[in-house]
This record gives C-alpha cells, sequence and structure tokens, in this order.
C-alpha cells in the first residue's frame, strides 16, 4: 500500500472514527484503526464490535493495500504533524508503515488487516431526515439516558417511526426527555428500537445541518446504519422492552409558568454550585402574582450545609397555585441548555409529582423531571 493525503483530512478523519475505539478492547486488533485503499480514496474504520464507523478521504493511491494501525499511537502522531501531505508506505512483511510528512518521518508497527472483525454495514437507506432535525433530536434526549448498567436498555435511545412521525425518547428512572418531528416518509406498521445513546452522540456529533442523513433500519443484523457524507456509522441495537414513557407525561397542571431561557439557565447553574454537597437538590418555588397582569416571582436556592447557599429570582408569567418543589438542578442545567427557545414553560402537579419543562408554544419537545424530598 503506497497512499498519499493531506495532514488535515486524515486527522480530522481519525478524530471521528477513533470513537469507536475502546479504551479497553477484549481484542488487541480492537485497538486499531483499519485502512484500506478504495479506488483514488483511503477508508479509515473503527469498531468495538456493537458501534462501527467507516469514513472516506480523498487520497493519491499508488499502490492498494489494507493494515491495521494503534488508533491512539496514529491519531496522535498525525494530529502533531505540519499541515502538508502525508506518505503512507505499507512494508507487508513486517506490518510496518512508514510515514513521511514533509521532514517528519516515523514508523508505525501494525497488524494485518486480516485479524480485524468484517464490518457489515446496510446498503441502502430506508429513509432521509434533514440533518439538523436528527441533530437537534437527537441532542435533545440522549443526555437523559441512563449512565449505569443496572438496566441496560435505558442506557439507549428509543427510536419509533410510526406514519410520518419519527419519535425519540430517553430516560434513566429519574428523568424523561421525548423529541418528536415529521419526516417525509411513511410507515404504516409502528416500527421501534432502542440504539445505544452513545452510538446516537456520535452520529449528532458528526452530522452536518446541511446535509441529509440516510437511515438503515435493522434487518436480520439487528443494526441500524447512519449514512452521512462519506461516514457511515452502525451500531448493534439494545435487547429489551423500553418502557411506556407516555403514561409518566402529566396532561394536566396545577401551576404553569414561563420564564425565559437563559435567565433560569443562570440562575440553576448558580444554585449548583452549593447544591452539589447535597447530591445536587435545589429548590424551586413559585409565587404567582396576586392581581392579574402582574409579574410572579421564581425563586430557585441551593444550599451546603459546610459552603453557604445561593437563591436567585425570576420574573416571570405564573398561573394557578404556589409551588415549593426539590428538584436534581443538574436535571434542569441539562435540558435548559438544548432549548434554543427565548422562552420555556414549567408545569407541575404538586412538590410529590413530576414536573414538566418544555419550550414556550412548542409540543414536540417535553421534559419530565422527578421531585427530590426535602
Amino acid at each position: 500500500m503506497i497512499v498519499s493525503v493531506l495532514q488535515e483530512n486524515l486527522a480530522r478523519s481519525l478524530s471521528i472514527v477513533t470513537k469507536a475505539v475502546d479504551s479497553n478492547p477484549p481484542l488487541p486488533v480492537l485497538a486499531n484503526v483499519l485502512l484500506e485503499t478504495e479506488d483514488s480514496r483511503l477508508k479509515i474504520s473503527a469498531t468495538n464490535l456493537e458501534l462501527s464507523i467507516s469514513i472516506w478521504v480523498g487520497a493519491k493511491v499508488e499502490q492498494t493495500g489494507s493494515i491495521t494501525l494503534p488508533a491512539r499511537t496514529f491519531s496522535e502522531l498525525v494530529s502533531s504533524l505540519s499541515p502538508e501531505r502525508v506518505d503512507l508506505r505499507l512494508d507487508a512483511a513486517t506490518h510496518t508503515v512508514h510515514l513521511r510528512c514533509g521532514v517528519q518521518t516515523s514508523n508505525i508497527r501494525g497488524i494485518d488487516a486480516d485479524e480485524f472483525p468484517p464490518i457489515n454495514h446496510n446498503e441502502s437507506a430506508d429513509l432521509q431526515v434533514p440533518g439538523e432535525t436528527l441533530r437537534e433530536m437527537i441532542n435533545q434526549t440522549a443526555f437523559a439516558a441512563a449512565r449505569e448498567q443496572n438496566r441496560p436498555i435505558l442506557t439507549g435511545v428509543y427510536l419509533q417511526l410510526e406514519g410520518q412521525t419519527m419519535t425519540m425518547a430517553a430516560a434513566d428512572g429519574y428523568r424523561l426527555a421525548v423529541r418528536t418531528a415529521e419526516i417525509g416518509e411513511s410507515f404504516d406498521e409502528r416500527q421501534d428500537m432502542v440504539v445505544p445513546a452513545r452510538a446516537m452522540s456520535e452520529v449528532a456529533r458528526i452530522v452536518e445541518d446541511e446535509h441529509e442523513v440516510g437511515v438503515s433500519l435493522p434487518t436480520q443484523r439487528n443494526s441500524i446504519t447512519f449514512f452521512a457524507p462519506n461516514v457511515l456509522i452502525s451500531s448493534q441495537l439494545l435487547e429489551g422492552r423500553f418502557p411506556d414513557f407516555a403514561s409518566i407525561i402529566p396532561r394536566s397542571f396545577v401551576t404553569s409558568t414561563v420564564m425565559y431561557t437563559n435567565d433560569l439557565l443562570v440562575v440553576c447553574q448558580r444554585a449548583e454550585i452549593f447544591a452539589r454537597d447535597n447530591a445536587n437538590s435545589a429548590n424551586l418555588q413559585v409565587k404567582p402574582a396576586p392581581n392579574p397582569g402582574e409579574p410572579a416571582e421564581v425563586l430557585i436556592g441551593g444550599k451546603s450545609a459546610e459552603r453557604g447557599d445561593s437563591e436567585g429570582m425570576l420574573d416571570a408569567t405564573a398561573e394557578g397555585e404556589p409551588l415549593d418543589i426539590s428538584f436534581n438542578i443538574r436535571y434542569l442545567i441539562d435540558v435548559l441548555r438544548v432549548i434554543s427557545e427565548e422562552r420555556v414553560v414549567f408545569q407541575s402537579n404538586g412538590p410529590e409529582n413530576p414536573g414538566v419543562l418544555k419550550p414556550e408554544n412548542r409540543e414536540d419537545f417535553v421534559h419530565v423531571i422527578m421531585p427530590m424530598s426535602k
């Protein structure tokens, strides 16, 4: 294999595919990236057997071939090179790649490409989704997925296709994020699946707003594939049944409050500084105005027995009964960071019931947070 490629293109491609490399893989070859020549391009792939990423880079191919190289070593080396042409020449007998970039030369020992597990991507897309829509849907749900493996199904993002509606949802037992969007294709039979949140987050990181993203739905391989320009991301699905989240979302409320998103985020971040010492528990009080047309008050405070406390007040519009409730303040911060609308609506049925946060005048995104005991 003799290949030449621009350093910036190679470095960017490695930064993408190495996200599929685990720090402690079960097989030595899984710590490597696979380099293959394909027509006038260099294909770079990585996998952890659950998530696979392949990317194609424009290159000058003088001699075809393939090899796997240590992902971390190769990526760090390429990132440190000057922005010039990188020449790669493989010595097949020793599985060593000789690299030259300007006056810099290096030799990297690899593993034969035949030892790399095959990456079987689905071949064609079943639907097309605007990159901006897909990325926003993932960013507004995946953060709510569970981190622990106590209930593996909750470490994924639920994906449902029914009619012309695509729904994504994620929950960790303490919060729930649900996002819907209309798509161009129509599905007569409902299809649902659960994709690992890590894989979905990588899709959101890679796709670009201006490009359509193809999605190939599961077949006998029980995997889903996302097609972005020159990139394929494939993920195994999680087995199990996702909880019936629709029944968790309250439909009526005794308190409804409208606040400015950024003002609420800033106050929550200040409260979180002190709430860290108290399991992130912070207090939220809503005091509706005594007279119609007057602004209501929202107080948000965090306390630390050792370091002090912080309380911030917001002007708001509120209807219904006064409210005094405690939440994990981190959960409020997480959802506020993925809402771009100017104002949000917070609704509750009392301190013992879940709170609902959503952008004002939008019904396609809702976030439910369980209260904490005081």
